[in-house]
């Protein structure tokens, strides 16, 4: 016997920035985020749970993955087990529209669809809320990922009321233009970068504190559609994030030179009147929050630097969708 589900999940930008957690087991964030789901990145997953097997297998863009990657995806295979008390073996394929690992949410999107997937094979019908919680279980960020435009992680008090929650679709002219700096896998993952930072930044304590700030201030800027407030909170925050990073011991960088090469071409068109601003992950790619019909213009100066290829335009993505 033979079951199956199949999703897609798209990948979300932090505009108010998850970094670390206060539970590694149950993946709780020390604060609320607030993210961009977006609709250039995306990922499909099929899940075929098969009592004729003997272990789990998992394809990753059609390459069968090793041991280790593969019990971490059997682990949280587990929780759906568990949930609707079978214990059949899965065959799980993957496909990432985004750059893996390279601070592009491809953790995010991916997790989020596995879990839409398991859901569907397993007939658990969990809502939105459940997922998000079970998504969370995977990646933090694929919490938000459940959801599509504006969304909020809330960091909750324990497993059981930490959760993404939708805040605004976003359609009223959001967009992004993303910089690929490089699509390559960074040498410290967010995990490690993330713990890193906790246990040796004496900036991070501020930096959670000032979180808490942000992420009231700007859910009135999206409920007042004000655009200029929702970016300045959101570049601040990023550059705060960093600078914990920074702050760490040893330091922590993920910045390239033409990250901020394309931080400065910001600037410059801020200082011209296009209102954009630039946000960064664990990773050296740079994603601008800018009005959808301006993304063009962002574009046009962005070649004069960087590669077609390299500039992506985005417009607000969906929630999860099953295939």
């Amino acid at each position: 016997m033979a079951v199956r589900g199949k999703a897609r999940a798209y990948g979300n930008i932090a505009l108010i920035k998850y970094w670390g957690k206060r539970d590694e087991k149950n993946i709780l964030p020390m604060n609320s985020s607030l993210s961009l789901t977006i609709e250039c990145f995306y990922t499909e997953t099929e899940v075929v749970f098969d009592d004729s097997l003997n272990e789990d297998y998992f394809y990753l863009n059609d390459e069968l993955q090793d041991k280790t990657t593969t019990k971490k995806i059997s682990d949280f295979i587990d929780l759906f087990r568990k949930a609707a008390r079978i214990n059949m073996k899965a065959t799980v394929r993957s496909t990432n529209y985004v750059p893996t690992a390279a601070g592009l949410a491809s953790s995010a999107s991916g997790f989020a669809a596995l879990a839409a997937a398991c859901n569907h094979a397993t007939r658990l019908n969990l809502s939105h809320r459940e997922l998000s919680m079970y998504a969370r279980r995977g990646s933090g960020s694929a919490t938000r990922s459940i959801y599509g435009g504006f969304v909020e992680w809330k960091k909750g008090t324990n497993e059981e009321d930490s959760y993404a929650v939708p805040i605004d679709d976003a359609k009223w002219d959001i967009g992004m233009v993303i910089v690929i700096i490089n699509s390559k896998e960074k040498k410290v993952s967010s995990r490690e970068g993330m713990k890193h930072t906790v246990l040796t930044s004496p900036f991070y304590k501020a930096w959670v504190e000032t979180c808490e700030k942000d992420i009231k201030e700007i859910k009135l800027a999206i409920r007042d559609r004000d655009f200029e407030r929702l970016g300045l909170i959101t570049e601040r925050n990023g550059l705060m994030m960093h600078a914990t990073m920074l702050g760490a011991n040893p330091p922590l960088s993920y910045w390239e030179p033409d990250s901020v090469l394309a931080m400065n071409v910001v600037r410059e068109l801020r200082r011209k009147g296009i209102l954009c601003y630039f946000t960064m992950d664990a990773g050296p790619n740079v994603k601008i929050l800018c009005r959808l019909s301006e993304a063009n213009i962002i574009k046009n100066k962005l070649k004069e630097f960087f590669d077609e290829e390299q500039i992506i335009v985005t417009g607000p993505g969906p929630g999860i969708v099953l295939l």
